[in-house]
Formats: C-alpha cells, structure tokens, sequence
C-alpha cells in the first residue's frame, strides 16, 4: 500500500521585466494562495541597463523596484509563510542580499535572506576569451536557489540563471528531487518558461486578444506543481485575463528554438509537452521528458558598441520618395541607416494621415561626430531642403548604445555558490552527466491538408502568433486552433512562403521546427536584429510584433478552415 503523493508546490509568479505591475507582488500573496511567489527582473537589455548602474556606483547593479516591492510585502510574505525568489540580483546579489537585510531591520522583521554568486565572470572575461566587455554572465541554474532554500531562506536573490530555474530551484527543494530526475526538472522548467513572462500566459499579448474577457488588472499565473514535474498552470480566482490551452501555448513556445531546449540543469524536450484543459482557467501540462544537460553554460556578454543618434523627418503630401532621397543626399556625410515608414494615404483628410516618417540613425565611435554634428547638419537645412520640411522632436546628443553576444564556458569553469542566511558559503557542483546539444529530428507529417475553394484572407483569421528576441535572432511561433488548420499550416507554411510573406527575412537564415503535440510551428530568423536590442534601428527593435505582422499577411486559405462569418457559409 502506497502513500498519497505530495501535495503540489504552488508557485505563483510577480514580474516578468523589470518594470512589470508593482503591485503584482502584494496582490500574489494576497489572492494567489501560493506557497512560492518568483520575480523574473532580468533580460538581455536589462543586463547592460545594470551594467551603466554598476559603472556609476559599485553597489548599484540590482534591480532596485524589487527593494520597494518588499519594503510593501516582505512582512505579509514572512507572515504567510510564502517563499520570494528573484533574480533582482542582477550584477550584484551580494549587494541586493545585504540591502534587504537592512530593510528587515528597519522593518522590525525577523527575515533569512540567501543568495547565489558566481555568474558574474567579468573578472575573468579576457582568460575565458570573451575580450573586455561591459558585463559577463553565465546562466546558472537551479541549484543554487534549491540550497538556499533547504539552508532555511525565506527570500533568495540570485543574479545570471535562467528564468525557468526561478520555479526549478524550490520545486528541487520541496520534492528532494536528484540531479539525474530529469523528467521531473523539465517539467518544472517548462512550468517556469510558461510563468516567467508574467501576464502573457494568462491572456496578455495574446494573438486572439478580443476573446479575452477583462484586461483589468490580468491576473499573474502561478503553476501547481506536482511531485513528477507535471503542473497545472492557473491564476487568482476573479483575476483579469484568462488561462486556456491556447494563451499556454503562447507562451510555452515563446523564444525558444527547437525540440530540445537546453538549459544548465536538463535539456527539455519542449516535442513531448501535453497540454489538457483541467476546468476553467486551468491547464494541466504534464508528459514532458528531459535529457542530460549539455557541458557548457551559456554566457550573456554585453560590450559597448559605440554611440547613436537618431531623427525622424516627416515628409508630407505629394512626392515622398523624391523627398525622402533630398534629404538623404543632404547628409550623405553621415554614416546612416535610413528607413521610410510610408504611413501617408492618398487623398488624405488629416496632415498626420498625408504624411510619412524618415528614421536617420547614425552610429560611430567619436559621439561629437554624431552627436550635435549631425544635429547641427540636420537642422540647418531645414530652409533649404524638401517642402513641408520638420522633425518630430529636437536635435539632441548621441548616447551609447550596447551589443548583445552570446557565449559558452564549460560549467565546470563557473563557481556556483549559494549563501546561506547563516552565512555558509556552499559551492555547486556542476552536472556530472552531460550530453552535447543536437538538433531533434523533426517529426514525418502525415496530416492531410483540407483542400477546396479558397478565399484570400489575413494569415491570423485561422492561424495565432508571438514573437520575440534572442539576441540578434528573432523567433516568430505560430500555432493552428484545430486538427483542420493544423494540416494545412503544417503543409503551406514553410520556410520559403515565410520569407515570401516577409520580405525583411529573405537574404536571412530561417530555421523551422515543428511541434505537432501543440499544433505549432517555430522560426528562428537569425540576425534580424543585428548586434540585439540596444544596437539595431529596426522599427521592433525586439521583434515583438513580427508575429502580428505575419497574421495580416494575406494568402489563400481554404474556405472550410474559416469561421462561419468569413467562409464556410458559401460553400457549395
């Protein structure tokens, strides 16, 4: 005769960027119910934001919003007995660790804060060949967090892990699971990618945005995880937004790459995810299989790539283009990467629908060329130059900008330590099964795509998308809303229709994966965003809508697969 299993680990999730709802964290202890509550403060930008902070003051580097959020909860957190992990830490854990434990004490709260050190490789970056960068930091995992927590932490801030180790970490502690449990810790790690994002996964930013039922105040999601890593995904009851297999899968497939996910603690195999309905606003996603993790960690490096500026011309009326070339003519003299944005409409009603936009962004290393030189060169032909001529906002300096690399360390290379409330210092041992990285073979499909009369509408009619950055990559998921259109996007979305459909992608390196458990597609557009977010002057510098614009792509769809109101009640 077996025992009950463990109760689930409810962990509810507070931030998904540094910036993200205040409040989200005293109305998660509040209304979530939860037993954990995790902070995800840290992203590719957010790392060289942290940098500049720690270049001005030695103690800066952390994300200093977190401090207030637990000046407001830290004693309710206490008082509940829910656990707080973030990565606030940012450049500087050890900073954040001793700055909270100050707030206790002005707070008359008795807390025991831990931490995690060691991402942090700037010291070394030159030894370990990555040059001298601003910032170096190896992605640790979940560990860390795992012993701090077992060490007696009610708080634990960490720097550099991967967002999922925020959920992996207590839900190793609370279950006893093994370094070589790897189902279970892909099941978490799937659990914390869905969380991480905040809002996202329960209803924010989703594709079919109209079927939400209230965007006030969406609710956070939390994740009930069970002692085989299999969780159910939800969020607090009379919350805005909603949970449904749907806003998951959204979000599950949001910024990764293939069918094997890697990560510093287990490669999960993101093909085997199952994802069941499990009454209103929850989704059970269990099935998940991991693999050993591979021998390197990866390393986020960001260095200084010089200085930008930047304006915007409008140009109004007849002859755009004509004008758009004058002024380029005009500061030839300039390294500039210009863009037209032909927002003007033909006989328009309005002066700001007769007009469209010139983005100049220049770069270089002497900020005095490019700073008020080319302001000075912009404005002063502003009499003599096209007809209508203005800017939409004043001349102004140039201002540095940063680049985002991506590099590998071997993990044994990287001193992982968790710091104990008590002080102790313990040092994680990197995994001592590893598997290099391969690609997965990508499923035989063998759907059967509807065919018939079609009817030439927008791609988002039948079809859901989201996007994002890694690094100068971008990643645009899709996914159909049934088996029928599961098919035929399977078939008719390929790599070439992609970049049909997407001009900027063309002379680009476009990866797809199939996810056929999930209805869904991944592209990995590689270099559309050049040297990352800080760096490039394209229009979505982060790609977040590159999915929106591929649903108001318009093709042929087969009138069977549309709504009723846009196709099948026609047909013959």
């Amino acid at each position: 005769m077996t025992g009950r299993p463990p109760a689930p680990l409810r962990i509810g999730n507070a931030s998904g960027f540094y910036g993200d709802r205040f409040s989200a964290m005293h109305e998660m202890l509040t209304l979530g119910d939860v037993d954990v509550v995790t902070g995800d403060y840290l992203a590719e930008l957010t790392m060289l934001i942290l940098a500049k902070d720690r270049a001005k003051d030695p103690a800066g580097g952390y994300a200093k919003t977190f401090v207030r959020q637990l000046e407001q909860c830290l004693g309710l957190a206490i008082e509940k007995g829910v656990t707080i992990v973030a990565n606030a830490g940012g450049l500087n854990p050890a900073g954040l660790a001793a700055r909270l434990d100050e707030l206790a004490v002005g707070l008359g709260i008795d807390a025991r804060i831990g931490y995690v050190e060691g991402d942090d490789l700037l010291p070394r970056a030159a030894e370990l060949g990555f040059g001298t960068p601003l910032a170096a930091n190896a992605y640790l995992g979940g560990w860390g967090i795992a012993e701090c927590i077992k060490g007696g932490a009610q708080v634990v801030v960490t720097g550099r892990v991967t967002d999922a180790s925020l959920v992996v970490g207590p839900a190793a502690a609370h279950f006893g699971w093994a370094r070589d449990d790897y189902d279970a810790l892909a099941g978490a790690v799937v659990a914390g990618h869905i969380i991480e994002c905040g809002a996202q996964a329960t209803g924010g930013n989703f594709a079919f945005f109209q079927e939400v039922p209230d965007f006030r105040a969406v609710g956070f999601p939390t994740a009930e995880i069970g002692v085989d890593g299999s969780s159910v995904i939800t969020k607090p009851a009379g919350t805005g937004g909603m949970v449904t297999k749907e806003t998951v899968t959204a979000q599950l497939l949001y910024e990764i790459t293939g069918a094997r996910y890697a990560g510093p603690d287990v490669t999960t195999r993101i093909d085997s995810v199952r994802l069941e309905d499990d009454g209103p606003d929850r989704v059970l996603v269990h099935g998940v299989r991991g693999e050993a993790p591979p021998p390197t960690l990866k390393v986020g490096l960001n260095s200084l790539g010089g200085f930008r500026n930047e304006m915007v011309f409008v140009l109004t009326g007849l002859a755009i283009e004509q004008k758009a070339e004058l002024i380029k003519s005009q500061l030839a003299g300039f390294d500039a990467t210009w863009t037209l944005a032909r927002t003007d409409h033909v006989d328009a009603d309005t002066e700001q629908t007769a007009s469209a936009l010139l983005q100049c962004v220049v770069r270089g290393p002497d900020p005095t060329k490019i700073g008020r030189a080319f302001s000075s060169a912009a404005v002063e032909v502003g009499l003599a130059s096209y007809p209508g001529f203005h800017i939409t906002a004043p001349p102004g300096d140039a201002s540095p900008y940063g680049v985002f690399t991506a590099g590998y360390v071997a993990a044994a290379l990287v001193d992982q330590i968790a710091v104990l409330p008590s002080g102790d210092r313990v040092a994680i041992p990197p995994a001592t099964e590893t598997q290099v990285l391969a690609p997965a073979d990508d499923p035989v499909m063998v759907e059967a795509a509807v065919t018939g009369p079609t009817r030439r509408v927008p791609l988002g009619e039948i079809i859901g998308a989201r996007s994002g950055d890694k690094g100068g990559s971008a990643n645009v998921s899709v996914w159909a809303r049934d088996d029928e259109g599961w098919g035929w996007l399977a078939e008719t979305l390929t790599v070439e229709e992609l970049q049909r459909l997407l001009p900027e992608t063309a002379d680009l390196q476009v990866t797809r994966h199939v996810f056929p458990h999930l209805r869904s597609l991944n592209f990995v557009i590689e270099d559309l965003l050049g040297e990352g977010v800080a760096s490039n002057a394209r229009f979505d510098a982060q790609a977040k809508a590159v999915g929106e614009w591929l649903r108001a792509r318009h093709v042929d769809v087969p009138k069977a697969l549309l709504p009723l109101s846009n196709g099948k009640e026609d047909l013959p």
